[in-house]
Parts: C-alpha cells; structure tokens; sequence
C-alpha cells in the first residue's frame, strides 16, 4: 500500500511525551497510535492506516 493518499496529522504532545498520529479522513477518534520519534510516529502511522482502510 505504498500509493495511500490520506492525510497524517503528526503533532507533539507535552502532556503524553510523545508524538500523536491523527488522520482526519477517518473521523471517530482525534488520536489513532503515537511515537516517542517523529520517525516511529510515521512507521505506527502508516501501519494504522493499513489497518484502517483494511477493516473499511
């Protein structure tokens, strides 16, 4: 699934010291994984994201 257009919302967040993964295209939950690095942050990202459009 290398081709996936969906936007990735990937702030920081001092209260979880972490990462926060969002994807707007899927509304229900603000915050869908999380990273300690921006770097994992993406890897959970798109590894959610997979499992998303899989379960749609």
């Amino acid at each position: 699934m290398s081709k996936l257009k969906y936007q990735m919302i990937i702030p920081w967040s001092e209260y979880d010291d972490c990462f926060l993964v969002g994807f707007p295209d899927f509304p229900g939950q603000r915050w869908r994984t999380h990273g300690d690095t921006y770097e994992s942050a993406v890897a959970n990202g798109i590894e959610a994201l997979e499992s998303l459009i899989l379960a749609y």
